[in-house]
């Protein structure tokens, strides 16, 4: 208990919230998201990226109780201060930004909600079609789509053989795009 109060345990909880974050950052930071698929290289693309790695993190842990569950409301708080920083880091006010979270917050939301319908009824199709909704709004039919929710599938079902344990521990493996 003490250790919690004057900060040790603190300290590891952050270090492996920060290492779990880390690893869904340099997921959605992949050149071929950006190079092949055609997501836009934009601040709105990068965070369309960070959503569905994010949400790859969510729905793994998802139902779990105690210290993942812990980690999952760290890791969501880290995501939004993240996402509150960058607002500001590109000249939004501070009379802007609640108003833009909020707006980030919903989308962020609906896009888990979603992907989450669609993951776990194991239509793929229903899947591009949502990222293409999400991602490439402005576009009738978008290439990248399709092999985007591929990976996705794939993504979630890897993120299975990742132990609680492991992932208590901060540690996460998601595949490459490139990786069957």
């Amino acid at each position: 208990m003490f250790r919690w109060l004057f900060g040790q345990g603190r300290k590891k909880r952050q270090a492996i919230v920060d290492a779990l974050y880390e690893r869904i950052v340099a997921g959605a930071r992949q050149p071929a998201f950006y190079a092949q698929l055609g997501v836009p290289d934009t601040p709105l693309g990068r965070f369309e990226m960070l959503s569905v790695h994010f949400f790859l993190f969510l729905h793994r842990v998802r139902d779990r109780q105690g210290a993942l569950q812990d980690i999952a409301q760290e890791l969501t708080d880290q995501f939004f201060q993240d996402l509150d920083h960058s607002l500001r880091e590109i000249g939004i006010g501070d009379m802007g930004v609640p108003r833009r979270m909020k707006k980030f917050a919903r989308m962020f939301y609906g896009r888990l909600a979603s992907y989450t319908e669609a993951v776990d009824a194991g239509d793929e199709a229903a899947l591009a079609e949502a990222l293409k909704r999400n991602i490439h709004p402005d576009q009738e039919k978008w290439e990248g789509a399709a092999p985007l929710a591929a990976y996705v599938m794939r993504a979630a079902a890897a993120l299975q053989s990742v132990s609680d344990e492991e992932l208590a521990a901060g540690t996460l493996r998601l595949i490459s795009f490139e990786q069957e």
